[in-house]
């Protein structure tokens, strides 16, 4: 996959096979989409592109109060994009006088001038320019004055699916891993670095690698502890995961990431790791002693070892 920030570098792409959008967390729906983009691309001799933006455009127009939460850093997406076989990815940047486009604007400076696309592929509740005034009809009005091609994912194919950005995000702000993993086609996963914390896993028996998230609008699923793969240097290791405040000792307002590599008796300071979810085991809880706290540890491993495969 090519990733390019200006329409200079997309001048001798072949019959471009376009589609819009973020692709959050480029799920199942994503691949209906990317899907018809590669067939299309093939009868077309031609090449699949998604055009998208950056930053979000909620950080552009809402600076103090945008709430966001994403599924995917930049680099998590390309990634994912890369191996569903897209071809190209355009990233150009979101501003307020962008937001000001009309949508007629919009289809001849970036579609048609931009990327002399051959084919769009949108879903079927599209809408873009200046106060989404774009559509459907718009774009096959102009498709007439500008020779391109539409194609309108249907609306039952993707509504039938019932996968979206928004649900997924949804499920992993409940804990509910499983149901997001099956709606992504992949394990959630956090990628981060490995810092000092106080050594208190240690101290009874079961140390932890302490993680800092490298992209600061990831979403970190619910409180809780999970079941997780712990991807290193060294391998997947076998984890145990808890996301919280760590109520039976001071407690904090602060969320902290300990995942505890089961077996593992290695050095993790200073790398970056990746974490991969399969299930909550349980929410986070605050015991009555050190020994209750253990023991409940030991029952988490025992627990954790079931989910994987």
């Amino acid at each position: 996959m090519i990733t390019h920030t200006s329409f200079e570098t997309f001048k001798q792409v072949p019959n471009p096979i376009v589609t819009i959008g973020t692709f959050d967390g480029v799920h199942l729906g994503h691949a209906t989409i990317l899907q018809k983009l590669k067939s299309l691309a093939s009868e077309a001799n031609g090449e699949s592109a998604l055009l998208t933006f950056y930053p979000h455009p909620r950080m552009v127009l809402y600076p103090d109060d945008h709430g966001l939460q994403l599924l995917n850093s930049p680099d998590e997406k390309a990634s994912l994009l890369e191996a569903a076989g897209l071809d190209h990815l355009m990233i150009l940047p979101f501003t307020r006088e962008f937001a000001r486009m009309p949508a007629y604007d919009y289809v001849r400076d970036l579609l048609v001038n931009g990327m002399h696309i051959h084919t769009l592929v949108i879903g079927y509740d599209h809408r873009f320019g200046r106060n989404r005034e774009g559509n459907h009809e718009t774009l096959m009005e102009l498709s007439e004055t500008f020779g391109y091609h539409v194609y309108e994912i249907p609306a039952q194919q993707i509504d039938t699916a019932e996968i979206s950005s928004t649900k997924i995000r949804k499920a992993i702000e409940l804990g509910e891993l499983e149901h997001a993993n099956k709606l992504l086609g992949y394990c959630y996963s956090v990628d981060g670095h490995v810092v000092h914390g106080d050594g208190r896993g240690q101290t009874i028996g079961f140390p932890t690698a302490n993680i800092q998230p490298h992209y600061e609008l990831k979403q970190i699923p619910a409180h809780g502890v999970y079941a997780a793969w712990l991807d290193t240097d060294h391998g997947s290791l076998r984890a145990v995961v808890n996301i919280g405040i760590r109520p039976t000792f001071e407690g904090t307002v602060h969320t902290h990431i300990e995942a505890h590599a089961i077996d593992y008796h290695g050095d993790l300071y200073n790398k970056s790791v990746r974490l991969r979810f399969i299930c909550r085991l349980r929410s986070e809880q605050k015991f009555g002693s050190i020994v209750e706290l253990t023991n409940q540890i030991n029952a988490d491993i025992q627990n954790a070892h079931i989910h994987f495969q």
